[in-house]
């Protein structure tokens, strides 16, 4: 196997082409499993709907944009579970292979990449989510994507670095039109770009005033940072706006002026800060990393059987990836090594983001882009603990993931089951039912 990887160090565009071909096929399988809309599919679907006919608004909650991609997907293939899902499977390959590019420009280690990409396509939120109508899936594909040009940006040099950093920008600012929870990411970007810079200063022992030039700069060499912080922000706020547009068109209560679209994102802030009842399936943030509260998003009797759809992450990369980041803190502290502790950064601040929200219930599916970051954590720390010394012990881990994921298929697919009560076999907690 070893090898093999070897072989491949060189190719990244060939497994990059087998990754998603592997992948995109495993969302597809099944993918009318339920046949019918699926927890909070009610929402979008019909708001998906209404784009299409440009009826008026719908779930004006949320920015338009993810509605947006699940609409262009039932207008390639209809009203059906395969039209109100495509997006989202194109949007779930996307992630893995947005992984696979960030791990691969932040170690150029393939063994490293390869492994993150399978973890997380093996992680069970990303195939659920990818195979299910909803936002997240598209914020978490942005989000990786984003962030893989904010890298591809902080090792380039002159043109490139502009025009790299520009399309993170967009992301971003895309990030922020599938929903608000984008906004504190642009944030982080910023503190980072400012701290590696004020690090970079403080290495070659120059003032740091000259963090803010472009010249002579270790990272995003030619990028002058009060330019570049500029142009992240009025770059975002253009394009989140731009994906406003189809409400222009509304036969009904069509938005008419900028003065009308700003209101409607003061009452968007209304309704995402409204006091909401109590919900069956509603958690706290500290809970999501233990996983105590998954989320059923289908358990009905469907097309002759009972099926179920769990929204669950694996155990095994869930609970080990916290290990990973306890590890990536230590070997900052022990080692002082940048690249763990940056990895445990961004899945710490994914995370420390809903403390400060304020939303008044949370949902476990608020953790989606963190179970994504818990699949860059792990290789990077068996990367750093294995030492060179080639053990394989990832390879082992992915190995043993491959068979959670087995496990947890049949309510992960919405196969069919035994009983109504054939969900039993796979609680673990009561709190999982």
């Amino acid at each position: 196997m070893l090898d093999r990887l070897k072989a491949l160090q060189d190719r990244p565009w060939t497994v990059a082409l087998l990754l998603a071909v592997v992948t995109q096929t495993l969302f597809l399988i099944h993918l009318d499993q339920p046949s019918v809309i699926m927890f909070d599919e009610i929402h979008y679907l019909p708001a998906a709907q209404a784009l299409l006919d440009l009826s008026g608004p719908r779930n004006v909650e949320h920015p338009m944009f993810g509605k947006e991609l699940i609409a262009a997907g039932m207008a390639l293939l209809g009203d059906n579970p395969f039209g109100w899902r495509i997006a989202s499977t194109l949007a779930g390959t996307a992630t893995v292979l947005g992984v696979f590019a960030f791990l691969w420009l932040f170690t150029r280690r393939m063994r490293v990449a390869l492994v993150g990409a399978v973890l997380t396509l093996l992680s069970q939120t990303v195939y659920v989510q990818a195979r299910t109508g909803m936002l997240d899936v598209f914020l978490g594909m942005l989000l990786v994507w984003a962030l893989v040009f904010f890298l591809w940006a902080m090792q380039g040099s002159g043109k490139a670095v502009w025009w790299r950093w520009i399309a993170a920008s967009v992301l971003m600012g895309l990030v922020t039109a599938v929903k608000w929870a984008g906004v504190p990411y642009i944030v982080l970007a910023t503190l980072a770009f400012l701290v590696i810079r004020i690090r970079d200063a403080r290495l070659a022992k120059k003032p740091i005033l000259s963090a803010l030039s472009g010249k002579d700069q270790r990272h995003w060499a030619g990028l002058p940072a009060i330019p570049a912080i500029l142009a992240l922000g009025v770059v975002s706020v253009v394009t989140y706006f731009v994906t406003f547009l189809p409400a222009f068109l509304y036969t009904t209560d069509p938005l008419t002026s900028l003065s009308g679209l700003f209101a409607q994102q003061i009452h968007m802030w209304q309704m995402q800060t409204q006091i909401l009842p109590h919900h069956t399936y509603q958690s706290s943030w500290w809970s999501w990393p233990l996983m105590l509260r998954p989320i059923w998003y289908f358990y009905e009797w469907d097309r002759g059987a009972q099926r179920g759809v769990l929204l669950i992450g694996n155990p095994l990369i869930m609970w080990g990836g916290l290990v990973a980041v306890l590890a990536c803190y230590w070997a900052w502290f022990k080692d002082k090594a940048i690249k763990p502790l940056a990895m445990a950064l961004l899945w710490t601040g994914s995370l420390a983001i809903y403390v400060v929200i304020p939303k008044s219930i949370g949902f476990y599916y608020y953790y989606y882009p963190s179970s994504i970051f818990l699949c860059m954590v792990l290789p990077v720390a068996f990367l750093h603990f294995d030492r060179g010394r080639n053990r394989g012990y990832e390879e082992w881990f992915t190995a043993i993931a491959l068979l959670v994921f087995g496990y947890f298929y049949p309510v992960l697919s919405g196969a069919p089951l035994a009983s109504s009560q054939g969900f039993t076999h796979w609680m673990w907690m009561g709190s999982w039912r």
